[in-house]
């Protein structure tokens, strides 16, 4: 007797599991062994806090990825998606981070009609959900012969995946990273408070 809809909520399809998660898990234990054996670069030190980044959109040039691995200085490793960007504007950003239990500082920046501005931007990701739109986009090519962005490969090892496109385009972004960096990061409009997380 099959399911109904209603009965078949909330349960397992393990075989479709398995198949969607082994891929990544394979791929996540070949990022630490890579690392292990000093094959994928894991120089850049982060804090031992990860922060939520929301925003409406986010439309960018000079597009460039690839994976890696963040240090913190206890020796514990995150692999990230790093993300390089040569010139971003992003509307209605909000970032958010615990500083201490029960205490988070919220940013906000990017609204009323005065998008944030980054150049040189590079993003290391270990979750994104968005609706996104790349234009031009190259997927599986060796990461350290990207060219859209050649400042953004700082990180980048032959051999590596990598995907790079003339354009992304992001909407309804959220996103839990380890770091950011950028040349230059014009936040108009910004606002800094103890609040809430932004998702």
């Amino acid at each position: 007797m099959s399911e109904s809809p209603e009965t078949a909520l909330g349960k397992v399809r393990w075989k479709r599991f398995a198949a969607l998660a082994g891929p990544a898990v394979v791929g996540a234990g070949a990022l630490v062994f890579m690392t292990a054996q000093g094959a994928l670069a894991s120089s850049f030190a982060v804090s031992g806090s990860s922060f939520k980044v929301r925003a409406a959109s986010l439309d960018g040039t000079g597009f460039v990825q690839y994976g890696g691995a963040d240090g913190e200085k206890n020796g514990t490793h995150h692999l990230v998606q790093i993300s390089g960007i040569k010139d971003a504007k992003i509307t209605d950003m909000c970032q958010s981070v615990k500083v201490m239990p029960g205490v988070v500082l919220r940013l906000t920046a990017g609204d009323a009609g005065k998008p944030v501005e980054a150049h040189d931007l590079t993003l290391d990701v270990a979750q994104l959900d968005a609706d996104a739109v790349f234009r031009n986009i190259e997927i599986g090519r060796d990461a350290s012969t990207l060219d859209k962005n050649p400042g953004a490969l700082g990180r980048a090892g032959a051999g590596m995946f990598g995907q790079q496109a003339d354009e992304v385009h992001l909407k309804n972004v959220r996103q839990t990273a380890w770091a950011t960096t950028a040349g230059t990061f014009k936040l108009n409009n910004l606002s800094m408070k103890l609040g809430s997380e932004c998702f």
